[in-house]
């Protein structure tokens, strides 16, 4: 697990590889990953977008973004933790993702970015 703390936010991921999702032999990879988000702050702070950088290990790289995340902007009391599960596939056997949300003082209406930390994604055999 890697984790970051940003603007009073803490993001921890944990990855997952998914051999029954994978096809090594049409170099396809599915790693599912699970995000924790905890509020830090004295305010509620509300995820509004994401943005993501995903680098596969032969130099390929693609970005993705869009609105909350899993279809849902969570809304996060202070000291308390939001969690979701989602997924990602890749070309080659190792890969990484980092990148930020757009996130919003529920409170003051301000906005801000949090950063998620780089994590890698790498199929176990590959450990070895």
């Amino acid at each position: 697990m890697v984790s970051k703390i940003s603007e009073g936010v803490t993001i921890s991921v944990e990855t997952y590889y998914q051999p029954e999702y994978s096809n090594p032999v049409n170099n396809e990879y599915m790693f599912a990953y699970r995000v924790t988000i905890e509020n830090n702050n004295s305010f509620i702070v509300k995820l509004l977008r994401r943005h993501w950088y995903i680098f596969d290990s032969d130099s390929s790289h693609r970005e993705v973004e869009g609105e909350g995340v899993i279809g849902v902007q969570p809304e996060i009391n202070p000291g308390e933790k939001y969690q979701y599960i989602s997924g990602c596939n890749l070309r080659t056997e190792m890969g990484k993702m980092h990148g930020t949300y757009f996130m919003e003082n529920f409170n003051a209406k301000k906005t801000f970015l949090v950063n998620i930390p780089a994590f890698e994604m790498v199929v176990p055999f590959k450990l070895n």
